[in-house]
């Protein structure tokens, strides 16, 4: 594995800034290149855990720590002003699985007619997939799938609520999306 000294500088540089470990920024950075320098979920402890970010969106394990948030957006915003300079740097989307190692990458989930998603995800027994140019988000909860109509949004953000009724909203250029404001074009299936 080759290494970007450049890159190397830069993460030096934003640990400094922002009091934190370059391994912090490093988890943030891979993130973000992963998520097409749009959006990050990652999982880091001086983060609080699990988190997400993008633009208009930040989450941290600590929820209401909001000058940890405020930090993480700090952070995310220069990494992503480096990944427009240098987007090279992006893995491309047919390189993305945020799905289980122990599955093959192969193992589509999804109806087969939407071809590769252009994001997806998952946590516990949900998981999701977005084919935007087919406008579609296909939802796959505890082994039943439903497939919503993203219409004219440009979906760059997921959350997932971390409760017993687990929810996903995302962001779009019109900002927060909800599930529930889609419509259903499939029903649930298995």
């Amino acid at each position: 594995m080759t290494v970007d000294h450049s890159e190397e500088a830069l993460i030096d540089r934003i640990a400094a800034r922002h009091a934190i470990s370059t391994d912090a920024v490093r988890a943030v950075l891979q993130a973000l290149k992963r998520g097409g320098g749009r959006m990050a979920q990652f999982s880091h402890r001086e983060f609080g855990g699990m988190a997400q970010w993008s633009s208009g969106m930040t989450m941290v394990g600590d929820m209401f720590n909001d000058s940890l948030k405020t930090k993480l957006n700090a952070v995310a915003t220069e990494l992503v002003a480096h990944l427009r300079d240098n987007p090279e740097a992006l893995v491309r989307s047919d390189e993305v699985s945020y799905r289980s190692p122990l599955r093959p990458a192969s193992d589509a989930w999804w109806p087969p007619e939407f071809g590769q998603p252009n994001s997806t995800g998952a946590q516990n027994d949900l998981r999701y997939a977005i084919f935007s140019d087919a406008r579609r988000l296909v939802i796959d909860d505890h082994g039943k799938y439903s497939v919503y109509d993203t219409g004219e949004h440009d979906i760059s953000g997921i959350s997932q609520a971390q409760s017993s009724g687990s929810t996903l909203t995302f962001t779009s250029q019109d900002g927060l999306v909800r599930v529930s404001d889609l419509k259903k074009v499939r029903p649930s299936s298995s």
